[in-house]
């Protein structure tokens, strides 16, 4: 049995990859802001960090926020597995990272970089988005009459479910480094998941792509964010949709 620390592990991703690694017998600490034991705010660190940390083999960090300070929760999770000898460090990360200058990814490509030079047992995996980001963007757009989309700007959503299984797996394995990417089944545009998505919502809307400018824009448009030759995901757009009407 393998004691194993998820960051992040009330979340979309962390509570998957806390209930497989649980289903096989590990002891699994959850890290969150919110949960006890382990309510931490890794952007504040603290001896509440390092008693999360203390006795641990393995760290998978799913943890992010929205409004930002990521980088710095990866430096204060770093120091604190230095200093509690932690052997492996599991990071989930975006395909793209390095090819797309959008501010998230950015932040991610430099945790990745902080990773790979903390003198730990290290393993990163990149995937594509999960399904339920494309749906929460439409969701909000589809408040309007008019779906306003990112004109010529493809997707390549995977189910969370297949991620978690896949970072569990690392999680329990030997430090392997940067891994092959995993991408969703189906390179999609935009505008057939919107489609998709509506039908599925039982909303009537018009359609409508619009170009964009800037460097961020025209690395998606190129695909940057695409990984068509790791498309190793199963579950479909449209089995995500009718999975959530149920």
């Amino acid at each position: 049995m393998t004691t194993i620390l998820v960051t992040g592990g009330t979340g979309t991703l962390g509570r998957l990859v806390t209930a497989r690694l649980r289903a096989d017998g590990h002891d699994v600490r959850v890290l969150s802001r919110h949960r006890e034991p382990y309510a931490v705010d890794l952007r504040q660190g603290g001896a509440g960090l390092d008693a999360a940390v203390e006795g641990v083999d393995t760290i998978v960090h799913c943890a992010t926020t929205k409004t930002g300070g990521d980088e710095k929760a990866a430096a204060h999770l770093i120091a604190a597995a230095r200093r509690a000898g932690v052997g492996h460090l599991v990071f989930i990360s975006i395909v793209g990272v390095d090819r797309v200058p959008f501010g998230y990814y950015k932040a991610k490509l430099a945790i990745e970089k902080a990773i790979e030079e903390s003198g730990l047992g290290w393993t990163v995996l990149r995937t594509t988005q999960f399904h339920d980001l494309p749906v929460m963007l439409l969701k909000a757009l589809s408040k309007s009459p008019v779906v306003l989309l990112p004109a010529d700007v493809r997707d390549q959503p995977i189910e969370v479910a297949e991620v978690a299984d896949r970072l569990a797996e690392l999680a329990v394995g030997e430090p392997a480094g940067r891994v092959e990417d995993m991408g969703g089944p189906e390179i999609r545009t935009f505008e057939s998941l919107a489609r998709a998505y509506l039908k599925a919502a039982g909303r009537r809307r018009a359609v409508v792509s619009v170009p964009l400018w800037g460097k961020a824009y025209r690395a998606f448009r190129e695909g940057g964010h695409l990984t068509s030759e790791h498309a190793v995901g199963k579950g479909t757009f449209e089995e995500y949709l009718a999975r959530r009407q149920r």
